[in-house]
């Protein structure tokens, strides 16, 4: 078979593997149910900083992408953001996917909006997801994946009050964005709701256009140290990889716990030592989004606009690994009841 010099195409099990795209960290993924089948729905996913093995947003996607390849035959190319690539990176890694022939393309991140506009602009036959973005001015082929951070966020604040003997607690964020200000928003209102005096630290790891506060472990950890030294015993980070070093910290006082997210971080294998400092972790299931997204391209119905995952709708949740939450479960159940039926209603920018 004749190879193109530009793709350098690679047939592995129903997925090509391009040097273009290899060039910029992608892999193709074998995919036995897809094995040989050259009509298997081909998907594209871009992950942000951090990519596979970040032990959060990223992950969380990436199961979402696993199965559909486990159970949807789909095949797969993956491809990540590096820390401090310029804006032309991203264009370049969404026009290699879609020269591969990928139709069905997932950005990982708000990051993307701008490469994602120009690209499926330029693009109109090729359906792109977007996850956690929205602009009102995006492509109508532009699919944004969005959740109700605040819902559950405001749920870690009520595990947070409730668990916290100091009255005082902390929340770190990655990058100082309107999107992280969701978590924080809904994380004090939450505590407040259990205790209207209750003390907040508030640190971020840095402001756009500086991304890498989602990549940077070590400031999570020196964040963290910074808010136990000033006196807090629960600390929640909205950070990507630099999470990891805000639970290492935490897990070197005793008492204290650390609230993860996106994935059930107490479950993971890389922070398995940490375990036990693990109080909850607001789970945002972007797995859940980008499986449903690929399974309504696969049907023939996919989903356009903006699709929203809230906690009504399964897109957030509390983890109960460890148990160190079940003994207030009727106050996280009754502050939840109260979310879905809209008796409470979350901020969703910070208040103080």
């Amino acid at each position: 078979m004749r190879r193109s010099m530009k793709l350098a195409a690679v047939v592995l099990s129903g997925s090509l593997g391009m040097a273009s795209l290899a060039a910029c960290g992608a892999k193709s993924t074998d995919n036995s149910a897809s094995s040989g089948s050259s009509d298997a729905l081909k998907v594209g996913m871009a992950y942000d900083i951090g990519g596979r093995g970040d032990q959060s947003f990223n992950d969380s996607a990436a199961r979402g992408l696993d199965k559909a390849k486990a159970d949807l035959g789909v095949s797969v190319t993956e491809a990540e953001a590096k820390t401090g690539e310029a804006e032309a990176d991203k264009e370049t890694r969404l026009k290699n996917l879609v020269d591969a022939g990928y139709k069905t393309i997932i950005a990982v991140g708000f990051v993307y909006q701008p490469a994602v506009n120009k690209v499926a602009k330029d693009n109109p036959n090729v359906k792109f997801a977007i996850i956690d973005s929205n602009d009102k001015d995006q492509p109508s082929n532009v699919t944004s994946l969005v959740f109700a951070e605040q819902e559950g966020s405001y749920l870690a604040g009520v595990a947070a009050a409730n668990k916290s003997k100091a009255h005082h607690i902390g929340f770190i964020g990655g990058v100082q964005t309107e999107l992280i200000k969701k978590f924080e928003a809904g994380y004090k209102a939450g505590a407040k709701s259990v205790d209207p005096n209750i003390q907040v630290e508030t640190t971020y790891l840095t402001t756009p256009p500086d991304f890498t506060g989602f990549n940077s472990p070590d400031k999570g950890k020196e964040a963290a140290q910074g808010q136990l030294d000033k006196g807090a015993d629960v600390i929640y980070s909205a950070a990507g990889s630099s999470g990891n070093g805000a639970i290492e910290a935490v897990s070197n006082k005793p008492g204290a716990y650390a609230i993860g997210v996106d994935s059930d971080q107490a479950n993971q294998p890389a922070l398995a030592k940490f375990k036990s400092s693990i109080l909850t972790s607001m789970v945002k299931n972007v797995d859940t989004a980008v499986y449903s997204y690929i399974d309504s391209v696969k049907k023939g119905t996919p989903f356009t606009g903006i699709k929203l995952f809230d906690l009504k709708a399964g897109g957030v949740s509390l983890a109960t690994t460890g148990g160190k939450i079940d003994d207030i479960q009727d106050k996280l159940k009754a502050a939840s009841d109260a979310i879905t039926s809209g008796a409470t209603t979350i901020p969703t920018a910070p208040t103080s």
